[in-house]
Parts: C-alpha cells; sequence; structure tokens
C-alpha cells in the first residue's frame, strides 16, 4: 500500500494555520446535536495541534444545502457540540473563504480552534472547482484530512486542496486506513466477510470484490432470500430480489471458481408479520411455508457462523444478519457480534465492521468497543470494500 504522511510527520506546526477537514455531519433535532460520535472520533486530531500551538482552522460540510447558503444546513449550533465534547473554546465564521474568514483567522492565537462555515454553501465545493479550493487553500499553511468518511468524494476541501498545501493524514484517518489494511489490504487468513442487509442490488459490486479476497463469505439479512431463491429454495413471502437471480448464480459461480465459501443460512426465523412481538417460529430453509416471510437466521446458521469465526483470523462485516431492529429477529445478529467480540478480546481475530445498520447492530449487542475497529462511515466504508480508489485518501498518498 502506498504510504500517507501522519501528524508523527508533523513537527513544527506552532503559529502554523492548519485546515483541518473534518466530518460534522451529525444527527441534530432542535438545534441540538443528539449523537456526537463523530465528533468525539476527531477530538484526538484537534486537541493535539492545538497543543502543539497549531491555528487549528476546521473545514466540514453539513446536510444538502445545494451550493448557496441556508440557515437549516449552519454549521453554527454544531460548534457548541464540539466545544463541549473538547473542553475547549471553539470560534466561529461565518463563511468558509472570502473576508469574514480571513479576518476570523487573522484573529487567532496560537493553539486556537475556528470552525468555518459549511463548504457546502458554494456551489465549488461538490464541483472540485480549482478557484474555490485555492480560495480554501488561502486560509492555510498546512492541509490535515481527518474525514475519511467524506473520502469517496472529489470535493475541494476532501481532494483538491490535498494538491495545494502539504498534506496529512489526521488520527481517524489514519486509524480508518491502517485497520482497513489489516481486514482486506494485507489480512492475516483465513479471511471471513459477513454481508448482510435488505437488497442484493445495493451490493453487487461489494460481493463481487469479496469473494476474490475472502476465503468465507457469510450472506445473511434480506440479501440471502434472493441467492436461496437463485438456487430453486422456496422462500415463501421473504423480501428477496427475483430479476438479480442471474447475477447471484454469477456471484456463487465465481465464488467457487476463487475458493471461497458462502455461506448461506440452513434454518430460519419466519412470521406472517413483520412487527414487534409478531408470532415466529424457526423452520429448516427448505421448510419455509408459503404464507410467511424469513426474518432472521435461525440456531443452526448461527452456530455455522461461529464456526467460520472460529477458523478466521479476520473478520470484515458490513450488514445484520435478519431484521435486528425488532426483537425478537436480532438474536441471530446479537449472538454473532458477541462471538467475533470474544475471540477479538480474546486475541484470536481482527473484526472490522462498519455501515450505519451495523454499528447500531453492535451497539445493540453491546460488543461496539470490543471489535478491532468500527467504522463510522457510511459509503467511504462500502466502496473501500468494493475495493475502489477513494478520492480522498489517493490525494494523501506517496508512492513508497
Amino acid at each position: 500500500m502506498a504510504g500517507f504522511k501522519t501528524l508523527d510527520d508533523l513537527t513544527d506546526v506552532a503559529g502554523k494555520r492548519v485546515l483541518v477537514r473534518v466530518d460534522l455531519n451529525v444527527p441534530v433535532k432542535d438545534g441540538e446535536v443528539t449523537d456526537t460520535t463523530r465528533i468525539e472520533r476527531i477530538a484526538p486530531t484537534i486537541a493535539e495541534l492545538s497543543d502543539k500551538g497549531a491555528k487549528v482552522v476546521l473545514l466540514a460540510h453539513f446536510g444538502r444545502p445545494k451550493g448557496k447558503p441556508d440557515p437549516e444546513f449552519s454549521l453554527r449550533p454544531i460548534a457548541h457540540a464540539v466545544e463541549a465534547v473538547l473542553d475547549r473554546r471553539v470560534h466561529f465564521a461565518s463563511d468558509c473563504i472570502g473576508g469574514q474568514a480571513r479576518s476570523a483567522i487573522a484573529e487567532m492565537i496560537d493553539g486556537d480552534i475556528l470552525l468555518l462555515e459549511n463548504t457546502r454553501f458554494h456551489a465549488g465545493e461538490e464541483k472540485n472547482d480549482p478557484d474555490f479550493a485555492k480560495a480554501l487553500a488561502e486560509n492555510g499553511d498546512i492541509y490535515v484530512n481527518d474525514a475519511f468518511s467524506a473520502a469517496h468524494r472529489a470535493h475541494a476541501s476532501t481532494e483538491g486542496l490535498a494538491h495545494l498545501l502539504p498534506a496529512y493524514a489526521g488520527r481517524t484517518m489514519q486509524a480508518e486506513l491502517e485497520a482497513l489494511e489489516k481486514g482486506l489490504g494485507n489480512p492475516q487468513r483465513p479471511v471471513v466477510a459477513i454481508v448482510g442487509g435488505a437488497k442484493v442490488s445495493t451490493k453487487i459490486d461489494l460481493l463481487l470484490n469479496l469473494v476474490k479476497k475472502v476465503d468465507g463469505l457469510v450472506i445473511g439479512g434480506g440479501m440471502a432470500n434472493t441467492f436461496l431463491a437463485a438456487r430453486g429454495t422456496a422462500v415463501g413471502k421473504s423480501l428477496r430480489e427475483h430479476e438479480l437471480a442471474d447475477t447471484a448464480r454469477q456471484i456463487m459461480i465465481d465464488a467457487a471458481s476463487a475458493g471461497c465459501a458462502i455461506i448461506l443460512p440452513v434454518d430460519a426465523v419466519v412470521a406472517r408479520k413483520f412487527e414487534a412481538g409478531a408470532q415466529s417460529e424457526t423452520v429448516g430453509i427448505d421448510a419455509v411455508p408459503q404464507d410467511a416471510m424469513i426474518l432472521d437466521v435461525g440456531p443452526k446458521s448461527v452456530e455455522k457462523v461461529k464456526e467460520w469465526l472460529d477458523r478466521a483470523r479476520t473478520l470484515v462485516w458490513n450488514g445484520p444478519l435478519g431484521a435486528f431492529e425488532i426483537e425478537p429477529f436480532d438474536r441471530a445478529t446479537v449472538a454473532a457480534a458477541r462471538h467475533a467480540a470474544q475471540r477479538t478480546r480474546e486475541g484470536l481475530l481482527v473484526s472490522v465492521a462498519g455501515g450505519g445498520d451495523t454499528v447500531a447492530a453492535l451497539n445493540q449487542a453491546g460488543v461496539a468497543d470490543d471489535f478491532t475497529y468500527v467504522s463510522t462511515a457510511g459509503g467511504a466504508f462500502l466502496e473501500w470494500m468494493e475495493g475502489k480508489e477513494l478520492p480522498g485518501v489517493a490525494a494523501l498518498t506517496i508512492e513508497q
């Protein structure tokens, strides 16, 4: 893997204006941030630079304001949440370029932290416009990207800036890239991937890439039904994509030629209704009633997953095994997550997980902190798993 410079390579930053691209796309309700996870992830980078005497200038986007100022998408309320997490003063400027940004930065003293207004208030951000990137670069001496979750976008503040100033990876970006390298780049074998979720259509590229890289691929969630149906198993009223039967068969053929085992459910938890407390039963995968739908994999399938986890040295996980949002259809996901967490705690497994539903499921199982690395990056994590180059990462890399 090509290398990248980190904060370890940034020795003398006192008095320097450091533009730090962060991810502040956090959930907000009634002007209050409801989940500070992403802010907590970037806090170490901000604090380290501030402690070294840098003038820390934060760049971020929030929502989709369509290239012009929109009070609904202002970062001003988020500045207070950043302040609370960091426990230090965070100044705010009501634009990210031009006179307001310039004068706010001119007033900074060493160690100060300043958040600039939403980069997407300018159409040049998403277009990666060279003039807009230059206008951003005029406010800094050094560029640090700590927003892996925005790295799949070739925008001015995530990609363009990296070519205009000395560029470094922040601590979150560094941790993410090192974890991903352990997960699929240069993993300890055997490697097992668990891929769940509702639809195959959203994860075709992912599955085609994984069968070439992993030793075992566990398919769960609604996706598994499409594979089961493609091989002729009746799945009742379960969610499935008939039009992707040929694609599912092709993925199974590719897996066989690559020596990758596809692990599909052997039993299932079925119900007539998808609602909390719905009457459910466990049946063999060949005995799904015509009027029922598969809402979770059954205990025998979970045992099979555990056997693969016991054999594996590396696990990459994206997507739950069942409809985990509603009990009792969370049982398989929780059981598999706890088993993976135990193996990780014992030092027997490197476990890397990501994707919104996956993070929620691991939190529900109470094991998110036990995994080797849990990525909060949705689209970027998925595109990395698909084997795609991420522009924000590529712009930081230096060939070794």
